[in-house]
């Protein structure tokens, strides 16, 4: 029989113990009412245990709060408590303003209700059926806006531990993955507390109570196996693998035994029963190892499962004794009922760590296995005369495991749950574009500008750079406009002349480079700062690594913990020392051709000053042709060069149109609908990509024909100007004006040229001004959660030192736990078979006894003068007793020495400290 005892007691009262303004009030209310069914509980006179939650059923909960009633055989989970003042509203909000296209005022209803269910969510912690919904529907939702926000949004969940030593203190972590994690473990905590309020004193009870152990067991799988596995982070200290998995364990051991009350209770047969039994026996044996390889399971919870341990192996050759007799098996009866007792003896051996229900249940067994040992062995010794065989000639029994770890729908599939016709409705943030999307509409983008520039724009500029290096070699046009206009500026140039004085050609180029300077100068600051943050904070962590020292200031250095940050250090420098040779390049550019730009710039009069005139020549039937023949090429020059002008600025404007959000959008859509549990990553648009940017493929076909064109065209102007230097060979009538009307000519393309490059460079310093704004803001980010982690150590260091004695103890009892433990998983040694004369008088051997449950030992006392920290500190009084004194009542001898297994020891009497007489250790 299960019982749920309360006894009544105010939220006034409650408050006094745990403070007004604790998590755990609702939990306390809980706890105070009973049963969430609103069942009358039955309450037997006698059966009160005083609770300690703090230390509550062997798990260590959040404050020390009342005398209440707890005398139910299972255990359930205390809830993590989790503070209220996070406003995952502003955050979000923050966030889509910053990194989205889209108005934060389009979700203003989403971020109301998020805000709602999390409130819902978290103070869920009554047992009601209520609050499973509250829970699974906060888990769905934070699930599918992973999908829409990177997990560390920049809200600083804080929950408090529910088992451990540091339980009053909060952890912090910005990270939706962390927030997952503590919903899903009070989900399981709330189905426990389901369980174990029901009254299994029926069958649908039963089924009930066994159904929510499971699924409490699935949930912790799940978390275990799924949610902190993927956390990024480092998980809490009492999420470890360890500890989940001894949970899970227990849990699944108390929904095995559920199965096992209910086949007692329907009266099955003997031999099903007893393989019922002997799986709760190896659950209950698996929780309890792991729990002795965790350092946050007590050894209070260790010696209860222990115990129930050896009452299911007790219970199963209990029932295996029955199904023998029936099949007439005297001898065999016999000896599974000596192993049964001794079994139920190795329990009773932790009756001072188990409440009297399992107490009573030991009691009760180990009566009718001692009256049916003695029937057995009368009826065996008078009548049937059958050899009793050793216990390691007897057959395993078999298990019959029927509790499976459980996860509900809504934890394995949440996306099932989401939409229109699912139980939670539309998920929130439906409208938002993913966050993987734009991540892959920025890499879309990134690499139709690098395969448009590198091989479409930059080849065209590539190749009309080389013919005009061609024709400034060949003096060309300045040498055939000098032969066909003597006298005044060639059209062509008076045509540039008029572009840079409509530019305000030489002033253009300074300001623009003293704008570009100044981008530079302020990007450099930036990165500065961003590089001095970093650098104190790898100074602080350092001093508090020299002060506390390697083994207790165990966080990663500076450099392993961002390193994403350092090599961007390294990349940001390369890019201002590679930008920097730029810049020196354009201004060398500058310098050389200034003085000219700034004639083709002047006025026409100043212009033409600067052309000097020339003779007419006379013109023979070969200069003509010759000059015909060279006039032909250079129009060819021409309209090649308007072509292709024409031409980048059509592939400019295809790119500015190519919208890949729509693409993108269809694509996800398609993902959601076909793998709704797989996270939407940028690499899964590689496909689409890569059928994209076929599109111009044109443009590169278009960039070979020029290249052959072009070569063509580069034959025929080589041969024309031969054949036009040939037809003038001895003329240098012009040559003063051939090179005047070359060197402006040459001046206008350097000018070109020149913007070109100063564009080029403005626009990477607005990029590089983004790139280093983030650097900073993160390495803000970076220091000041580093600083929050180092103030959180210190207060966590200094805490410990406090506990230290508490600290000390409990390590001491789980490595006497975990020694005597360990020897319990070995195989005993098979027996020779006795005589007939053994038979007679046998008892279990030591080797066929199963090992005794680890008892707590009290440590052995010191040497007198040597300081042990189990001792305590005593303050003068009476010598120390002799060490050959006895205790009374199984208490230490010294009873001012605090020992967590005598929480009721009294302080010594009398003995007042004297200041004169100092403090005496030993």
């Amino acid at each position: 029989m299960d019982y749920m005892h309360t006894v009544a007691i105010s939220t006034q009262t409650a408050g006094r113990y745990a403070g007004e303004s604790s998590p755990w009030l609702p939990a306390l209310n809980c706890l105070v009412r009973g049963s969430s069914s609103g069942a009358s509980p039955t309450k037997t006179p006698g059966h009160y245990t005083i609770i300690d939650l703090r230390t509550c059923s062997g798990l260590r909960w959040v404050g020390r709060v009342v005398q209440d009633v707890w005398t139910s055989k299972d255990r359930f989970l205390p809830p993590r408590g989790a503070t209220n003042a996070v406003s995952m509203s502003a955050a979000i909000k923050q966030y889509i303003s910053t990194k989205y296209d889209q108005h934060p005022d389009m979700f203003k209803k989403d971020l109301e209700t998020i805000d709602h269910i999390r409130t819902n969510a978290v103070n869920s912690l009554e047992a009601h059926v209520s609050g499973i919904q509250k829970l699974t529907l906060y888990a769905a939702q934070l699930v599918w806006i992973s999908g829409k926000f990177p997990i560390d949004i920049g809200v600083e969940f804080a929950w408090y531990p529910a088992l451990g030593f540091n339980t009053q203190r909060p952890e912090s972590q910005n990270n939706l993955r962390f927030e997952l994690a503590n919903i899903l473990y009070n989900l399981a905590a709330l189905y426990t507390q389901l369980a174990v309020s029901l009254n299994r004193s029926t069958s649908d009870g039963l089924k009930a109570a066994c159904n929510y152990f499971c699924q409490a067991a699935g949930v912790i799988a799940h978390l275990k196996d799924t949610v902190i596995t993927d956390l990024r982070t480092t998980p809490p200290e009492d999420m470890d693998t360890m500890t989940l998995e001894s949970i899970q364990q227990l849990l699944l051991a108390q929904a095995q035994e559920c199965f096992w009350s209910k086949a007692v209770k329907d009266g099955l047969k003997d031999a099903l029963i007893a393989k019922l039994a002997a799986k709760v026996c190896d659950l209950y044996d698996q929780a309890a190892d792991y729990g002795t390889k965790s350092d946050i399971i007590s050894t209070e919870w260790i010696h209860h499962m222990t115990a129930k341990h050896h009452h299911f192996a007790a219970a199963a050759q209990y029932r295996a004794s029955r199904d023998c007799l029936d099949k007439q098996k005297y001898g065999e009866e016999v000896a599974r009922l000596r192993d049964s007792l001794v079994c139920v003896n190795e329990a009773l051996k932790e009756s001072r760590w188990i409440n009297k229900i399992v107490l009573g249940d030991l009691q009760a067994l180990k009566a009718r296995v001692a009256d049916d040992l003695k029937r057995a062995e009368k009826d065996n010794d008078i009548i049937y005369l059958i050899p009793v065989p050793p216990k390691s000639e007897l057959k395993t029994l078999d298990r019959a495991g029927m509790a499976t770890a459980r996860i509900p729908q809504e934890v394995s599939d949440p996306y099932s749950a989401l939409g229109e016709n699912g139980a939670f409705g539309q998920p929130l943030f439906a409208r938002l574009v993913p966050y993987a999307v734009h991540v892959a509409v920025s890499i879309y983008d990134e690499r139709k500008e690098r395969l448009v520039n590198t091989s479409i724009i930059d080849e065209l500029e590539g190749l009309t750079q080389k013919l005009r290096d061609l024709l400034q070699s060949l003096n060309l046009p300045g040498s055939l406009q000098a032969l066909e206009k003597p006298l005044g500026l060639p059209p062509s140039l008076s045509t540039h002349a008029e572009e840079i004085r409509q530019q305000d050609g030489l002033h253009k180029l300074r300001r623009s480079m003293h704008e570009i300077s100044k981008l530079k100068t302020n990007d450099a600051a930036m990165y500065q700062e961003g590089v001095g943050l970093l650098k104190t904070e790898a100074e602080d962590d350092g001093k508090a690594r020299l002060k506390h020292g390697t083994d207790r200031w165990n966080r990663q250095p500076s450099k392993e913990a961002a390193k994403h940050l350092y090599a961007k250090v390294t990349e940001i420098d390369g890019y201002l020392k590679s930008a920097g040779s730029s810049d020196d390049l354009v201004k060398n550019k500058l310098k050389e051709c200034e003085g000219t730009i700034e004639i083709l710039g002047s006025s026409a009069r100043e212009l033409e000053l600067y052309v000097p005139n020339s003779k007419r020549a006379t013109l023979t039937p070969a200069v003509e042709r010759a000059v015909d023949g060279l006039r032909s090429a250079l129009s060819d020059v021409t309209k090649l060069e308007h072509r292709r002008k024409r031409r980048i600025q059509e592939v400019r404007e295809k790119v500015k149109y190519d919208d890949i959000n729509s693409a993108i959008l269809a694509e996800t859509a398609r993902f959601e609908r076909d793998y709704p549990m797989q996270k939407i990553e940028p690499a899964q648009f590689e496909d689409l990509f890569d059928e994209r940017l076929t599109r111009y493929d044109e443009e590169k076909q278009m960039v070979s024909q020029e290249s052959e064109f072009q070569s063509i065209l580069t034959s025929r102007i080589q041969e024309a100007n031969a054949a036009f230097t040939t037809a003038r060979r001895g003329d240098s009538s012009t040559k003063e004006r051939e090179q005047a009307l070359q060197r402006l000519e040459n001046a206008y393309f350097k000018y070109k040229e020149i913007v070109s490059n100063l564009n080029t460079g403005r626009k990477f310093y607005n990029d590089l001004a983004n790139i280093v704004t983030r650097f900073t803001d993160d390495c803000r980010t970076f220091a000041y959660q580093r600083r929050v982690e180092a103030g959180q150590m210190e207060n966590d260091l200094s805490y410990a030192l406090s506990n230290l004695s508490l600290n000390i103890q409990d390590q001491k009892e789980r490595h006497n736990l975990r020694t005597h433990y360990a020897p319990h998983h070995q195989q005993p040694p098979p027996q020779p078979p006795p005589s007939s004369q053994q038979q007679q008088q046998h008892k279990p051997s030591p080797a066929a006894e199963p090992l005794a449950a680890p008892a707590p030992i009290r440590a052995p006392q010191p040497e007198p003068g040597i300081w042990d920290p189990t001792q305590g500190i005593k303050f003068g009084g009476a010598p120390p007793a002799p060490p050959s004194s006895i205790p009374q009542h199984g208490q230490p001898n010294n009873a001012n020495v605090h020992h967590p297994a005598y929480p009721n020891a009294n302080p010594r009497s009398g003995g007042q400290w004297d200041v004169s007489r100092g403090v005496r250790f030993g």
